[in-house]
């Protein structure tokens, strides 16, 4: 398999992460399955808009969706899903505490 394609479908599952509805619902879905109702009520907002969000997630790969007679019902097709959206918010969280740092010295030397 072509090396370049390989980028093309990481960028895409990249992609498919980066919205914070979509993030939030990985955040929900880590402890396991809910049905649509219950993400709705913790994300709140439009049922529309998390439906389109939950359905780029499933199509990339990232949640899986099981149906029954009452409710969708959404889950993380792997915890290393979870696990990668924690290792980016480490990133996050040394970017915003180097971007403190330099933002105290500024004012110190005011």
């Amino acid at each position: 398999m072509d090396e370049k394609y390989i980028y093309s479908l990481h960028a895409d599952i990249c992609k498919a992460l980066g919205n914070p509805i979509r993030i939030e619902a990985i955040e929900i879905l880590r402890n396991g399955e809910l049905c649509f109702s219950d993400i709705l009520e913790k994300v709140g907002g439009l049922k529309s808009t998390l439906s389109q969000n939950l359905s780029i997630m499933v199509n990339a790969g990232i949640l899986k969706v099981r149906k029954d007679s009452r409710c969708n019902y959404y889950s993380l097709t792997s915890p290393k899903v979870y696990k990668a959206c924690q290792l980016m918010r480490e990133v996050l969280i040394y970017n915003l505490e180097k971007q403190n740092t330099i933002l105290s010295k500024i004012k110190s030397e005011l």
